[in-house]
């Protein structure tokens, strides 16, 4: 799943390989911070504005089944209680669940923030003010699902 930068803030996939990538890239301002959260939390560190990148393989969490990518705009922001956007996704046979959030607050409101991807049975998810339109943002893609 190949998913493209179109927003100041934007959350990936790739396939590069046959299980594919979560990618976030920061086309912000100013830099950002990034967690990958599941059953452990993994410090990703900073990424620089405009083009900073993240990227890891997807992989089913043995304890939590999923992994979260967490990005808030504080360094320390995972464990400040800052507002975080949140990119989950989820390993389901030969497909992948992925959604968008955010908890304590709407950190990115006034950017547009877009999970997409170049392959037809994955569909996006677009928050044109950077914050939730509401209902459910769980979508499907990869193995014929989506």
């Amino acid at each position: 799943m190949q998913l493209k930068s179109l927003i100041p803030l934007i959350a990936l996939a790739t396939q590069t390989t046959a299980l594919g990538k979560a990618t976030v890239v920061n086309n912000c301002a100013t830099e950002v911070s990034l967690w990958s959260v599941g059953g452990d939390v993994r410090a990703a560190g900073p990424l620089a504005a405009k083009g900073g990148t993240y990227s890891e393989t997807f992989t089913r969490d043995p304890t939590t089944g999923g992994r979260a990518l967490k990005v808030t705009r504080a360094r320390d922001g995972l464990y400040t209680g800052a507002p975080q956007l949140v990119y989950a996704y989820n390993l389901d046979g030969s497909g992948v669940w992925y959604d968008l959030s955010t908890v304590f607050g709407d950190g990115f409101k006034g950017s547009k923030i877009v999970v997409a991807s170049r392959l037809a049975s994955c569909p996006a998810i677009v928050w044109a003010g950077g914050v939730s339109p509401g209902g459910s943002q769980v979508k499907g893609g990869l193995g014929g699902r989506g």
